[in-house]
């Protein structure tokens, strides 16, 4: 591009005109690629356009930015359609664990980057020196790109993982027969089975709050998550960790058991959002979807 772009340069006139604009594009596509690098899935979405932009065989120097022209329109057109995907994907993962997404989003909802701190088009238009049209289709990119990344930031430190590797769930959360009385009875959680000693592990980073016996669970760890999120791991035969220690996602809290009030070697999952329990398979297929999208 940059040989053809000289060249139609050296042409003056209109060709100076159009080699400018190409620029100018080019250059507006640089910042948004650039914040886009490293996104799960960018790369898949954008190489097979920007491979096909390469492949021209066409020397002519105005054919040759005349084709930029038409690549620029389509790579923007993929990054875009990357980017609203992307987003809507987090925002309905958060939705899927029963999570208000705008929460987790930056206080008053501001959102970094150059490309999206005005909210005029024609304000980064003027900022980029390219056409108003172009100007707003970036932002809307950057924008929907923004988001992305906070909702990806904010799920890493959400409970989306499994509390243990390749167990069966054996219960599920809500009103089942209780198997000590044989009547309905609320279930707070989930119950995983599998063999004594089998690794439980921290489902989202956090800190300890509670290791040790509580009343039916037998031996219990509880880790605080921040923002009112708590998980509960019970029944375990062992204990792994310490109160305050700080645990990160799919780190050993200890071996699976049936202690307290269990029939037999399980897992029992709780987590609780700002003092209430909620259903944990919720979170887990969200992280699911969340993984579905790299």
């Amino acid at each position: 591009m940059n040989t053809a772009v000289a060249e139609l340069n050296a042409g003056g006139g209109a060709n100076t005109a159009l080699a400018a604009t190409i620029e100018k594009r080019h250059a507006a596509l640089a910042m948004l690629l650039t914040d886009m690098k490293g996104a799960p899935g960018a790369a898949a979405a954008l190489t097979p356009v920007i491979d096909r932009a390469l492949a021209s065989n066409d020397r002519d120097p105005a054919h040759m930015v005349a084709s930029v022209g038409v690549s620029q329109e389509q790579l923007l057109d993929a990054a875009d359609t990357f980017a609203k995907s992307r987003a809507d994907r987090l925002r309905l993962a958060f939705r899927l664990a029963g999570l208000t997404p705008a929460a987790y989003m930056p206080k008053g909802g501001s959102l970094g980057g150059p490309l999206i701190e005005s909210k005029d088009p024609r304000a980064l238009a003027a900022v980029l020196d390219v056409d108003e049209g172009f100007a707003d289709r970036i932002r809307h990119a950057a924008g929907d790109m923004s988001e992305a990344h906070a909702l990806e930031a904010a799920a890493q430190t959400l409970p989306f993982a499994t509390p243990t590797a390749g167990a069966e769930q054996s219960s599920g959360f809500g009103v089942r027969y209780d198997p000590f009385t044989s009547r309905p009875a609320f279930h707070s959680g989930l119950d995983f089975s599998g063999r004594p000693m089998t690794p439980i592990q921290a489902t989202a980073p956090g800190v300890v709050s509670f290791t040790g016996l509580r009343s039916g669970y037998g031996n219990t760890v509880e880790i605080d998550h921040g923002r009112g999120l708590k998980t509960r791991y019970a029944h375990m035969a062992v204990i792994s960790v310490n109160v305050g220690q700080q645990v990160a996602v799919g780190q050993r809290l200890g071996g699976m058991g049936s202690t307290g009030r269990s029939t037999g070697t399980h897992l029992h999952y709780e987590v609780w959002v700002n003092g209430r329990a909620q259903n944990p398979d919720r979170f887990v297929k969200a992280g699911a979807y969340v993984q579905q999208a790299e």
